[in-house]
């Protein structure tokens, strides 16, 4: 067998099937993406698969892409992700994309900005309850 027949293999071992939209691929995109979309999607890396697949519907909603969206929400229960950290997940999602539009449209400097995070950090640090 060939590299993309192995590929193909080892997808529907994975997942059961290989979806439409992977078998759409350029062949040597598939074989190289593969590996890369099974250890950060299904395997094991430095970050938990829950709060991977938090991040990804983080960044999903913001790009605001359904798929996406509607992918990364599954894998985060799958992962053990509960209705309570996904409605939170739903809210900093959108939180974090209206104060960047605020500071987008103030065309805040980045300078400044980034020094403000400096002090306000240095003092939560100083506050922050031991």
């Amino acid at each position: 067998m060939g590299e993309y027949e192995d590929t193909l293999n080892d997808i529907k071992a994975t997942l059961g099937i290989v979806p439409g939209f992977m078998k759409a691929l350029p062949e040597d995109a598939l074989v190289q993406d593969w590996p890369l979309f099974k250890k950060y999607t299904g395997g094991q890396s430095a970050i938990p698969g829950k709060y991977r697949e938090l991040g990804g519907l983080m960044a999903a909603a913001n790009i605001k892409c359904p798929y996406c969206a509607l992918f990364h929400t599954e894998m985060a229960k799958m992962n053990g992700a509960t209705e309570e950290e996904l409605s939170e997940i739903f809210f900093l999602a959108s939180f974090t994309a209206r104060w960047s539009a605020v500071i987008h449209a103030q065309l805040y400097d980045y300078d400044t900005f980034a020094n403000e995070l400096q002090q306000i950090g240095a003092y939560l640090q100083k506050t922050a309850k031991k």
